[in-house]
């Protein structure tokens, strides 16, 4: 039957569901082992609540469905495409995905330690950086004593590297 002759009320409602963590068309998803993880337990949690899913309104329950099911077809095409990164197989002493960086700050003398790692689990407040941020772009190939520069509208930041470490 043509949708035209369907009640409005009747009608799918498309769910609008965020997009995942920006990831450009194109380049790998690099994750770490427990990025994986996350993103494994996030689909678990998801299974759950679609198979508990409890609503006595029958329309409610389908837009909550729809928007899980949109959720999770975003998640597993996030999954489809992830590359697990071994820490252990990592050049131990230059800083690639992966890496615990230790970074002074050369003007204020402040210690920061960020960790490389895929978008999904990029999380600044917990140190952690995706590895296609202008940071974590900078720092790649280098090594303890050099120095790389966080070019900002404000000015640049200059940085040296203390210590790296894979964990």
């Amino acid at each position: 039957m043509s949708r035209g002759f369907v009640k409005e009320e009747d009608q799918e409602e498309v769910p609008m569901v965020p997009q995942r963590a920006y990831l450009p068309e194109g380049v790998t998803n690099f994750v770490t082992l427990t990025g994986m993880e996350q993103l494994l337990a996030e689909k678990e949690m998801l299974i759950n609540e679609k198979d508990n899913l409890a609503s006595t309104n029958e329309n409610e329950k389908r837009i909550a469905l729809n928007h899980i099911n949109a959720k999770l077809q975003l998640l597993n095409n996030r999954i489809a495409g992830a590359r697990v990164v071994d820490l252990k197989e990592q050049s131990q002493n230059e800083i690639w995905f992966g890496a615990m960086v230790t970074l002074k700050n050369k003007v204020y003398g402040d210690i920061q330690i960020f960790q490389i790692v895929g978008v999904d689990e990029a999380n600044i407040a917990k140190g952690k950086i995706s590895f296609i941020s202008p940071l974590a772009k900078a720092m790649i190939n280098k090594k303890v004593g050099d120095k790389i520069t966080l070019k900002r509208d404000s000015g640049d930041v200059v940085f040296e590297i203390m210590d790296i470490a894979y964990r």
